[in-house]
């Protein structure tokens, strides 16, 4: 497509960044019907212009088609601020229908204005809709990234609140088993809730079942298992709130109760140790 074809296009964008950036925001604002911050939609404009100038200089200069690094970071920065909601990312991709669209618009009205061919006309839309492709990707990409991190964070937290070490009297710790105990939270409490202890210089730990909804047999054995490592470390170790449900799970795993400390409550676990 010939250089000189657009520089009466290129100069009418380059004259008309701050209206045409507007006019895009305002056109995707009223077609999603979304509740926009005012910042985000001033981040918007601003976001506009420079993808706007560097539409222009390249099509100016008869470059290939080149993504200002302003749009990559903004698609970036949408997909971080959704994923921190804990939004969903069809909020995002429900815009770039009707960004396409005013786009389109905005280009063929200015074309028929300066007399380009319906074949410059497509030209131009095509290179738009390549931009807005990459911008889409990059907010995919970058959407599957942060989800992904926030969702080992968040594993990583809730692992440590289902089995938070809690002092209670000096050299006394209190561990709330809570929710379901599978071989994540087992792992969690082998590799990171038993190095502490060892490190704190505790001497009695109270496991107390009373808020733990299932076990299976294979995580008794470890549970037993973890309580034997700490006997061997020196830790005197008892449990409690084991119901009965619980209690039969345990025997079946083969486990002799008779060798397990236990109490009905961890008020009675720690009058024991007193």
């Amino acid at each position: 497509m010939p250089v000189a074809s657009f520089i009466g296009f290129s100069s009418y964008i380059n004259n008309h960044l701050e209206p045409i950036a507007e006019e895009v925001v305002q056109a995707v604002r009223d077609a999603t019907k979304q509740p926009i911050p005012k910042e985000e939609l001033e981040q918007a404009s601003k976001m506009y212009i420079e993808l706007l100038k560097v539409f222009a200089e390249t099509l100016e200069n008869g470059d290939d088609v080149a993504v200002p690094e302003v749009l990559i970071q903004w698609s970036k920065e949408n997909a971080r601020m959704q994923v921190a909601a804990g939004a969903s990312l069809s909020q995002i991709v429900v815009r770039y229908p009707p960004t396409r669209n005013v786009f389109i618009e905005i280009f063929t009205r200015i074309s028929v204005d300066l007399g380009l061919s319906i074949n410059e006309n497509a030209f131009l839309i095509k290179r738009i809709n390549a931009m807005l492709d990459v911008s889409l990707n990059e907010t995919f990409f970058a959407f599957e990234r942060l989800s992904d991190q926030f969702r080992d964070e968040s594993q990583k937290e809730l692992m440590k609140l289902s089995a938070p070490i809690v002092p209670v009297l000096e050299g006394v710790v209190v561990i709330p088993l809570i929710g379901f105990i599978d071989d994540n939270r087992t792992k969690h409490i082998m590799e990171n809730v038993v190095p502490k202890l060892a490190e704190s210089g505790t001497k009695h730990v109270i496991t107390d079942f009373s808020g733990v909804l299932l076990i299976n047999d294979k995580i008794a054995e470890s549970l037993y298992q973890i309580g034997a490592m700490l006997r061997l470390m020196g830790i005197h170790v008892v449990s409690a709130g084991l119901r009965p449900d619980l209690a039969q799970t345990i025997v079946n795993s083969g486990i002799d109760m008779s060798k397990i400390e236990s109490f009905a409550t961890v008020k009675q676990a720690l009058k024991s140790i007193k």
